[in-house]
Order: C-alpha cells, then sequence, then structure tokens
C-alpha cells in the first residue's frame, strides 16, 4: 500500500458577483474632541459660568477656529478591483 499524500488542498472560496473594500475613505478623527469633552465635563462638575473652565473654552475656540486640512484624494481601490477582478476569477462559463 502506498503512503498517503500529506499534501493538503487549497480551501476554495464561494464565487462572489464583485469585489470591494467596505469604506475605504476612512474619515479623520476630530482633533477637538478631545478638549470639548474635557470642557464640557468642567461645565457639568462646576457649572456653565464657572471661572475655572475659561482657559478650557479658550483652547477649544483656538482649535475650531483652526483651518481644516483639504480634503483628501478618494481612494481608487475598488475601481481597481472592479476593472481586474474578471482576471483574477477567470473566464465566464457560457450557458447554451
Amino acid at each position: 500500500m502506498p503512503p498517503k499524500s500529506t499534501k493538503v488542498a487549497a480551501p476554495r472560496l464561494p464565487p462572489l458577483q464583485k469585489l470591494r473594500v467596505r469604506r475605504p475613505n476612512q474619515a479623520q478623527a476630530n482633533p477637538c474632541v478631545g478638549i470639548m469633552t474635557s470642557m464640557l465635563g468642567c461645565w457639568a462638575s462646576s457649572g456653565y459660568s464657572a471661572t475655572g473652565c475659561i482657559a478650557l473654552e479658550q483652547s477649544l475656540r483656538a482649535c475650531m477656529d483652526q483651518a481644516k486640512p483639504k480634503d483628501q484624494k478618494k481612494n481608487a481601490i475598488n475601481y481597481h478591483l472592479m476593472r481586474l477582478y474578471p482576471n483574477i476569477r477567470g473566464p465566464k462559463k457560457i450557458d447554451k
């Protein structure tokens, strides 16, 4: 009796209609969120018109007044996946 092969068959993936990456353009986190959280916590603990929160208010205003970065270029990964997927998948079977 010949020895059994130790070769493992490659797993087969189910057929996909289209290949896509979910949300390739992730939004950047707002840098002012931490300062705003600190300011709201200060207001909650000592009242709205607390004099101890003035420094936080000024730093939040300075953060919000900063110029926003220009919009980033849209990610083109899904375009390229759509374009190249027929080459990866192979030719379609013709039903007769």
